[in-house]
């Protein structure tokens, strides 16, 4: 069943297990005690950081069917994406398995879309097993979307660090777990915004956009959730997502939480919190899900947000526009 833009699942397609891979910064804070891999290297054995964050993604997928109970034969489709050009590590990890693959981009929304997506196909019983994981590395988005780490360049104080990390889950059939209930597609939304490094400014509102239009669609309001989770706005973007769902009645502050302002020690060197794809795909496979499974979240709203720019559209003076969507998740 469909509302506005938000999708209800009937079967309500159960989260059957998950996995995350964290970097050594990221595993100094909240979720260092709850990744399945903490990296004593960033670079992860490899010789490039682009193969590094490759490797992380396929040990989140692979951790997260292997702790389903499930073969890699009885997975249907993998959805991922990643913030490269071309997705090239998603689609890279990808070739490291017989089941089918469904790239998806959205930049750091891309966990939210994949859950979403592969809701709705198991939902409607098209697949009975669906891979939904994404992930980032700092250095290899720095040197993609800003300037090479050589370059030693001064981060102004809005700026964010892209997360090293990485994140996958496994949805199908089961009447034990943490379900999907349903989800809100997200819209573009552009207010405008050219600093490529003020990213929560730029996403936050995508995110207020697609979380009150998923009150209106439900007929719920911020109470009836345990946490209001945003993926990759940082402190400075979750002010501005209050102040813009507050403007339109809807007041999310006593629980709302962004992944990007606690996946970091909360020390004045990390500025504005984190980012990236692996942002709240880290966060939501370890942190989140646990707290889930322990019965601490009965009812989880996850909307991640994403920053749909390019070197290319940055360089020809194009403001940024961005990317929201959620998901409902119970117990």
């Amino acid at each position: 069943m469909k509302k506005g833009n938000t999708i209800f699942f009937e079967n309500k397609p159960a989260i059957l297990s998950y996995a995350a891979v964290c970097g050594t910064k990221e595993s100094e804070g909240v979720i260092g005690s709850f990744a399945d891999v903490v990296l004593k290297d960033d670079m992860f054995g490899e010789s490039t950081f682009e193969k590094a964050e490759c490797k992380m993604l396929s040990t989140a997928i692979s951790l997260a069917v292997k702790k389903s109970g499930l073969d890699e034969g009885d997975i249907d489709v993998l959805f991922s994406g990643d913030l490269l050009n071309q997705i090239i590590s998603a689609s890279f990890a990808a070739r490291n398995y017989d089941f089918p693959f469904l790239g998806v981009y959205s930049a750091c929304s891309t966990m939210s879309e994949s859950i979403l997506l592969g809701s709705t196909l198991v939902d409607g019983g098209y697949v009975n097993t669906a891979v939904c994981a994404t992930g980032s590395h700092f250095a290899s988005a720095e040197r993609q979307y800003r300037y090479p780490l050589e370059l030693g360049c001064t981060r102004p104080p809005q700026a964010q660090w892209t997360v090293t990390g990485a994140g996958g889950l496994v949805l199908g059939r089961s009447q034990k777990g943490v379900k999907v209930t349903c989800g809100t597609m997200g819209r573009v939304r552009d207010f405008g915004v050219t600093d490529v490094n003020n990213m929560g400014a730029a996403m936050a509102p995508a995110a207020a956009d697609t979380i009150i239009r998923h009150f209106r669609d439900t007929q719920t309001e911020p109470a009836d959730f345990d946490l209001i989770l945003t993926g990759d706005l940082g402190a400075l973007g979750s002010r501005i997502l209050k102040d813009l769902t507050w403007e339109k009645g809807f007041d999310i502050s006593a629980n709302h939480v962004d992944c990007g302002e606690i996946i970091y020690k909360v020390v004045e060197s990390e500025f504005q919190g984190g980012s990236g794809a692996g942002c709240s795909a880290t966060v939501l496979n370890s942190y989140i899900l646990e707290k889930m499974n322990a019965g601490l979240y009965k009812r989880v709203l996850f909307a991640a947000t994403g920053a749909l720019l390019s070197t290319v559209s940055s360089g020809q003076g194009e403001s940024i526009p961005c990317i929201s969507h959620a998901v409902r998740l119970e117990i």
